[in-house]
Parts: C-alpha cells; structure tokens; sequence
C-alpha cells in the first residue's frame, strides 16, 4: 500500500509516497481502509524535525475517516463501519496519511451520518484539541472566554463548542473574517486584543502566548494548543496547554454535534495521497479557512 512518510527532514519536498506493507490489526485494534484525512500544522512540524526522529522513517497523519476492514481480538467494531480516528504520533512509521491504518478500537467513534468521508476526515484531531482545552479550562456558564485563531479549525471549533456550553466568546481574528467568526457563536470579535484583565480565559488556538495571557483577569486562566510552550503563571491566572489524546468516546460526541448541526466541518481543498507534498506546500503558504484533505 501507498503511504505518506519523511524519511529526511526538510520542505514539502522532503514528503515521500512510499510502498509499504498493509499492516495488520491486533488485540483491541482495528484496521481502517482509510477514505480521507486532514493535513494539519502537526504534519508540516512533524516533517520539519520539530518532534525529533533523525534517521527514521516517519509517518505522517493524525486525522482518518474510513471504514473499518479488519478487526483484532476483542475489538468491538464490525467490518464495514464507517469511522473517524485520531492517530496521536510523530515518530512511528506509519501513520493515517496511508491507505490502510490500524488504531485502537477505543479510539474509534462512529463517522457524522450528515457528511461525506472528506468532511469527517477534519473532525478527529482538531475537534478533540477543542473539546479537551475546553475541559481543561473547565468554564461556568455565563463566564467569559477569548479564543485567539477563532477563524482557524481548532478556534472555529472551540467557539461553537464554547458557546453551546453558555459561555461568552469573544473570537480574535482577521478583520475579514468577522462574519465568520460571529457565525459560529461569538457575541464579540477583536482584532487587536481586548483589555487586559478583562476576560475570564483565554483558549489560545493561536498561540500568541504571553500578549493573550495579559487579557486574563486575576486568578483566571489560559490554555494553549502546544504543550510546553504555554507561559508561566502570572497575577494567579492558572496557565495550562493540551496535550491532545485518542479517545472514541469524546469523539463520538463530536460526530454527534456534526450531526446536530452544532459543530461546521470546513474543507478547503482536496488532494490525491500522491500530491501530499503539494498540501503541505499550501498549507504552508497560510490563508485557508478549512483544512486541506488527502484522499487516498
């Protein structure tokens, strides 16, 4: 089978389309024929040498939706299944930009029955990132909350999940991109910040770091989207960042929202598995409302 590896760090040229073989489910795993999966900023530093991994073959892809074609033992999941997983990783050889992929059974949700393969294949890793930096800043009803990149997939999503939960989001973007924003939950947009000390959190999808944790109020808190690089605590605000994990269950919930209308799937383009280095060229280049897809 076909997959999507580095085998050298560097550009978008550094991607390769290799032959590998079709791997095989364990106990408790599933194999996924895989149907679509975003490109993410994940895939661009994975291929950069960010995470490490010299000398290996690496895998790239985190986001897969598919349907299930082999199942090990004691995974509860039939042949057939139309899924959507979340393969975590930056240094294992094979990952979901491939043809096949075997994951977890328990990181498995059923894929929203409202859209296609293409659409589900943005859900898994930036709804996931969403929903636990949500969990993580653990917001009342009716508090505040700034969510930076709120035109982004991780922000747009954390907004519209926000705002389902009652929370007031104020969503930081581009000028352009105000009807957007708005469209998803906001009931405030900035484009240069707010004042500082004025909101209860901050959920920085942007990473714009320490200039977003100014925004927080005293004895609040900011999450970031990258682990580690979130900064130190201040004036008591709490500062945290997610690191995000596999997990079927919250997933599934997600699909559901999909298909209750309360979460928006954005796709801005498509493109064969061959032409991955073509995506990672555009995603490079920025301006995309939506994630960039690979189709097998």
């Amino acid at each position: 089978m076909r997959a999507a590896v580095v085998k050298a760090f560097g550009g978008p040229e550094a991607v390769e389309i290799t032959e590998v073989a079709v791997p095989e489910p364990g106990a408790r795993q599933v194999r996924i024929k895989v149907a679509a999966g975003a490109v993410n900023p994940v895939d661009l530093a994975v291929r950069a040498g960010v995470f490490g991994g010299a000398g290996k073959t690496i895998g790239l892809g985190w986001d897969v939706a598919g349907t299930v074609d082999a199942v090990g033992v004691a995974a509860a999941w039939q042949v057939g299944d139309e899924v959507v997983a979340l393969v975590p990783g930056v240094a294992d050889p094979l990952a979901a930009h491939a043809e096949y992929v075997v994951v977890a059974a328990d990181a498995v949700a059923k894929a929203p029955a409202t859209v296609d393969a293409v659409h589900a294949g943005t859900l898994p890793l930036n709804g996931l990132t969403a929903v636990q930096a949500l969990d993580l800043l653990a917001l009342e009803p009716g508090t505040s909350l700034l969510v930076t990149g709120a035109a982004g997939a991780v922000g747009g999503f954390a907004v519209q999940l926000a705002a389902r939960r009652g929370i007031e989001v104020t969503g930081h973007a581009r000028p352009g991109d105000e009807e957007l924003v708005r469209s998803l939950g906001a009931t405030r947009f900035v484009t240069e910040g707010v004042e500082p000390g004025s909101v209860d959190a901050v959920l920085d999808a942007a990473v714009l770091g320490a200039p977003a944790l100014e925004w927080v109020r005293d004895g609040g808190a900011y999450v970031g989207v990258h682990p580690g690089a979130q900064p130190g605590s201040v004036r008591g605000v709490r500062t945290d960042a997610v690191e995000v994990a596999a997990d079927g269950v919250r997933l599934a919930e997600l699909a559901r929202l999909v298909d209750e209308g309360v979460l928006t799937l954005r796709v801005a383009g498509t493109y064969a598995l061959d032409k991955a280095a073509e995506a990672h060229a555009r995603l490079a280049g920025g301006g995309l409302r939506g994630r960039l897809v690979l189709v097998p």
